[in-house]
C-alpha cells in the first residue's frame, strides 16, 4: 500500500516517521557520503533535501536504493523526490548485511552497475555495511580493481565492524583471496565455479560485544 505524502498531514507523518523510527535524526548531522571513481556516491538513507542537494552538487542521476521497495512512509519519500527531480530510483534487493552473500544477488549487482547512468548514489540505512559491499563490487567489476583494494570499502571509516556479523562480508573477500582469487576475473570464477556459500557460513564466527554495539544501539538493518 502506498503512503500518502503529498498532503501535508501526509509529509508530516512521513518526515516524523523518517526522522524518529527510521534513526533519520543522526543522518541530518551526518549522512556518511562518499565519492568513489567513476562518478558513484556511497551514503546511508537520504532525505529528499539531501536528494536535492546531492544532484545540485553532483549531478545525481541514478539512486540505487539497497533497501529495496516498500510500504514505509520514508520510501514514498525518497520515491517522490526521485519522480520529482527525475532521478531514476532501483530498488535493489538482495545484498545481505549479517549472511554470506548470495552468488545471484552479487551478479545481478555486476549487471546493473554496466547499465545504470553516471553520476549514481548507492545507500543502504546507515551507509556502512551493505553500501560498503556493494560499493567493493563496483570497484571490482566496473573500475576492474583487485580484491585487496576493492575490499578496503569495507571499514571502520564508514561504520563497518567487521568484528560483528556484518564481518562475514569480509570473510566472504577474503576467502576469495585465500582461494587464489585476487584479480576480478579470477574472483568472478570464483564466484561462480567455486565459491561454497553455506560453507563459508559455517567457518565465520561474530564476537558478541561487536553484535550489542551494531544491532542494539546503532540499531543497523
Amino acid at each position: 500500500m502506498a503512503r500518502d505524502v503529498t498532503s501535508f498531514g501526509g509529509r508530516l507523518l512521513a518526515y516524523l516517521d523518517m526522522l524518529f523510527v527510521d534513526h533519520g535524526i543522526f543522518r541530518v548531522i551526518y549522512n556518511n557520503l562518499h565519492a568513489l571513481p567513476g562518478g558513484l556516491y556511497r551514503c546511508s538513507q537520504p532525505s529528499p533535501g539531501q536528494i536535492r542537494k546531492y544532484q545540485r552538487r553532483h549531478g545525481i542521476k541514478t539512486i540505487v536504493n539497497l533497501r529495496g521497495a516498500d510500504d514505509t512512509r520514508r520510501y514514498a519519500l525518497e520515491a517522490q523526490a526521485c519522480a520529482e527531480l527525475g532521478i531514476k530510483l532501483i530498488d535493489f534487493k538482495g545484498i545481505l548485511s549479517r549472511s554470506a552473500p548470495e552468488v545471484d544477488a552479487v551478479l545481478r549487482a555486476q549487471a546493473m552497475f554496466d547499465q545504470i547512468e553516471y553520476p549514481a548514489l548507492i545507500h543502504c540505512k546507515s551507509g556502512a555495511d551493505r553500501a560498503g559491499f556493494a560499493s567493493a563490487l563496483y570497484r571490482i567489476f566496473r573500475r576492474n580493481e583487485p580484491v585487496s583494494q576493492a575490499k578496503q570499502e569495507l571499514s571502520w571509516r564508514y561504520g563497518h565492524l567487521r568484528k560483528s556479523k556484518t564481518g562475514i562480508l569480509d570473510f566472504f573477500f577474503e576467502r576469495s583471496q585465500a582461494d587464489g582469487a585476487e584479480s576480478p576475473e579470477e574472483f568472478l570464477a570464483w564466484l561462480t565455479e567455486h565459491y561454497e556459500r553455506e560453507a563459508l557460513k559455517q567457518d565465520f564466527h561474530a564476537q558478541g560485544w561487536a553484535d550489542v554495539l551494531v544491532d542494539r544501539i546503532l540499531r543497523r538493518e
